[in-house]
């Protein structure tokens, strides 16, 4: 028996996974009733699956190779010079606000008790960040509709101590950040732009995440691409990589890539705080940082997935579109999504806020749309200050919160998501339409 090469092995091995995908992951009948419509969820084919193998075999266990492509990839889709993946999108809010108060940045750095912007309603991990900082969310309030939070608000909130603005592009949605990028010219601020649910949206023809200072990303299964956990951390300045890459990785000063050694090619030539000279520049620590690096087999499906975005986009904004085109009439009873004029969303889900003069709640429309096995979410944790987890801390608002609270009493999403088919974007139409009329009726 002719023993095989290494190379002959693993081509075999990715020639039975892709056999292997088409024989466990078969297309599924849509019945609709019975069958499950998911809010989000991952859309895959062999390549991911084939990508996923071929790093295992490696057993390269942290970031490598395919890594590598990915970040390059994804930081020119994105509009930017660098992408610094990570373990998950909360931890890259983290590493980005983090970076921001370090001493290297000495006058510009965030210190305690600095206040930054941010959005009442909206998904914890942007605002969790500020807190775990020692700074001072100012919360302000979103409008209807777009679930953004204006600018004219923005600029309300403003005050002496405001030194950054911090805000997600809600559901895929973007707010307007050229306005956002020019006030924070006006007073000095930093912007992070949080893009969890919003690659592939543009605004004024420029992706977003391309505007701020540092913009962020996740790779959850729910978002637009996937690699199961994972996250990113976008910059164009080089000063802030190595910030951030820097809290990501220990906060060590060295920032030799995983694997590496004597990339500055002074590894024994640093002396640095109180250590001796000579002190080896990998254990020399900069930051308080952390460990939030990904591994490379979840980078090796991103790349994958990256291939899939354009049309991932498309069909997100085309299921988008049937929904809103099957319930603009009913615009009597709800609020339907909309976007500022430069804005090109990539939506992420279809925000609903059921009025309070629909003759129904939210809650009998959710329910009702449950019971028909379509999944629905709420608009994350809707006014934060509501929230147990926010009570006694210390926060600032900035005018009144009206909307976030009808955004917690009233609004839901349900999914657009490229697993959707046209077939199930039609039911969830037709069982929002049939409980409206239903409704109507017994008026």
């Amino acid at each position: 028996m002719i023993k095989k090469s290494a190379e002959e092995l693993r081509s075999e091995i990715l020639v039975l996974v892709a056999q292997y995908f088409d024989a466990a992951f078969p297309p599924k009948p849509f019945l609709g009733g019975i069958s499950h419509v998911a809010v989000t969820g991952k859309v895959f084919d062999e390549a991911e699956l084939t990508n996923l193998v071929d790093s295992s075999l490696d057993f390269w266990l942290t970031a490598g190779r395919y890594a590598e492509v990915f970040e390059t990839k994804f930081a020119e889709v994105m509009g930017v010079k660098y992408a610094m993946l990570c373990n998950s999108g909360s931890s890259a809010n983290l590493l980005a606000l983090s970076a921001l108060t370090s001493p290297r940045l000495r006058n510009q750095r965030l210190r305690e008790g600095d206040e930054v912007i941010t959005v009442a309603a909206g998904f914890p991990t942007t605002v969790n960040p500020i807190l775990q900082n020692r700074l001072v969310p100012v919360f302000v309030d979103p409008d209807l509709g777009t679930y953004n939070a204006p600018i004219d608000r923005i600029r309300e909130a403003v005050g002496p101590k405001t030194r950054a603005i911090f805000m997600a592009h809600t559901l895929g949605n973007p707010f307007q950040i050229k306005e956002v990028m020019e006030l924070a010219d006006e007073h000095d601020l930093w912007v992070i732009e949080d893009c969890a649910d919003a690659v592939g949206a543009k605004y004024g023809g420029q992706p977003v995440g391309s505007f701020g200072d540092l913009s962020t990303t996740s790779f959850y299964p729910a978002h637009h691409i996937t690699t199961g956990e994972g996250g990113a951390v976008l910059v164009s300045r080089k000063s802030l990589k190595k910030l951030v890459e820097s809290f990501r990785d220990w906060g060590r000063d060295c920032w030799c890539p995983t694997g590496h050694d004597n990339t500055c090619g002074r590894r024994f030539d640093w002396q640095l705080g109180d250590l001796p000279y000579g002190y080896d520049h990998k254990y020399i620590y900069s930051h308080l940082g952390y460990n939030l690096k990904i591994t490379d087999m979840q980078a090796a499906i991103g790349v994958a997935q990256l291939d899939k975005l354009p049309s991932f986009k498309t069909q997100r904004n085309e299921n988008w579109q049937m929904l809103y085109n099957s319930l603009r009439d009913f615009t009597g009873s709800l609020i339907l999504p909309s976007h500022e004029r430069d804005a090109k969303p990539s939506w992420f889900g279809f925000p609903i806020t059921v009025k309070k003069d629909a003759g129904f709640t939210r809650l009998e429309l959710v329910q009702h749309l449950e019971q028909h096995r379509i999944a629905t979410r709420l608009l994350f944790g809707g006014n934060l200050l509501r929230q147990p987890a926010y009570k006694g801390l210390r926060i600032r608002v900035s005018g009144t919160l009206t909307n976030a609270d009808i955004i917690t009493e009233s609004t839901f999403w349900v999914g657009v998501y490229p697993g959707l088919s046209e077939e199930m974007m039609h039911y969830i139409a037709t069982t929002i339409t049939e409980f409206i009329k239903s409704k109507n009726k017994s008026k």
